[in-house]
């Protein structure tokens, strides 16, 4: 059986925009460390549109220059904009549109009791193998991760890269897809094999078979749009929303992550292991948490008994410090 995966950059339009929330509630959390934070970001050409809630003043007279901080970080820097001009987001012309205002009151007040900040359900799973994970995304990753950092230093490639790896059901690499902007040819084969450390029995490289003008020029990018990368691709329900948007009240990043953490723990000689937890809005307890294990085929599952409140798990997870933009630059569940 075949099984692929796809992963893509911290430069696609997608992950500027959740990287972008994710630097902004870490700055804020700098000197705001009880931050209630639930931002969503588009950005498209070079207008970034800020839209959401936080706690307590809602001036950021600083967000212009903390936007372009975040792209700078990323690799869309003036050296950038000088090399590919028009082609991709241009730091130089950006433009921000902020609608963000005050969080509800009322969610405030569920929150401030150690209740959850939202409702919802969340799915965690492990399996065997490298980090725990499935081998096509690891493997997909692995190729994204070296070829961001080639394009970081490079004067030809580009920084808004997708890869997708198929694998047999022996692990062989069946085919190698990626997308990089290039503004000349160049021939990755070399570096894709050394990178995978086999030669894949397919190997395509910009499919279309031109790819220059990328980022948010070529694609309007918004937050929570690449899930199935961040988690598990295929190989687990996606639980929850986003978690790059908010602080650790919500569970939407808390509680997947939680699930990832209890999954990992119940995983020992089993095959796959997953974990559906559920919370309430403004609650402590959850009204459900589920681990089921699958050996040798054979599904077994029971109740899990979570008497952790969203405080203690926060700080169990260090979810209670400004590491935001650093669980979005590796990835949530690589963690």
């Amino acid at each position: 059986m075949l099984k692929t995966a796809e992963y893509v950059s911290l430069g696609h339009p997608d992950k500027v925009a959740d990287f972008i929330t994710s630097y902004l509630l870490d700055q804020l959390l700098q000197n705001t460390p009880q931050l209630k934070y639930a931002v969503e970001v588009m950005i498209k050409d070079n207008t970034v549109v800020l839209g959401g809630e936080i706690s307590g003043s809602v001036s950021l007279p600083n967000v212009e220059e903390t936007v372009k901080s975040a792209l700078r970080e990323i690799g869309y820097d003036e050296r950038y904009a000088s090399i590919w001009g028009d082609k991709a987001i241009n730091i130089n012309k950006i433009h921000i549109i902020n609608l963000i205002g005050v969080q509800s009151a009322e969610i405030l007040q569920g929150v401030t009791q150690d209740g959850w900040g939202d409702q919802g359900v969340f799915v965690g799973y492990a399996c065997q193998g490298e980090e725990s994970m499935p081998a096509e995304l690891v493997t997909a990753r692995k190729l994204n991760n070296a070829l961001y950092e080639k394009a970081k230093t490079s004067d030809n490639l580009g920084l808004d890269i997708k890869t997708q790896i198929t694998l047999d059901e022996t692990g062989h690499i069946h085919t190698a897809i990626v997308a990089v902007p290039m503004l000349k040819e160049e021939d990755l084969t070399a570096f894709i094999i050394h990178v995978l450390g086999q030669r894949p029995d397919k190997i395509i490289v910009n499919g279309t078979g031109a790819y220059t003008v990328h980022s948010s020029v070529a694609d309007c990018g918004i937050t929570g749009r690449k899930l199935a990368c961040d988690f598990y691709s295929t190989a687990c329900p996606v639980g929850g929303g986003s978690p790059w948007t908010k602080d650790a009240s919500k569970a939407d990043l808390t509680l997947n992550l939680y699930a990832r953490y209890l999954a990992k723990q119940y995983l020992a000689d089993n095959d796959e292991c997953f974990v559906y937890l559920s919370a309430c809005i403004g609650q402590s307890r959850l009204p459900s948490a589920v681990v089921k294990t699958v050996k040798n085929g054979i599904a077994v599952s029971k109740e899990l008994n979570i008497t952790e409140s969203p405080q203690e798990i926060m700080h169990l997870l260090h979810l209670d410090k400004p590491i935001f933009t650093t669980l979005c630059k590796k990835g949530l569940m690589f963690i």
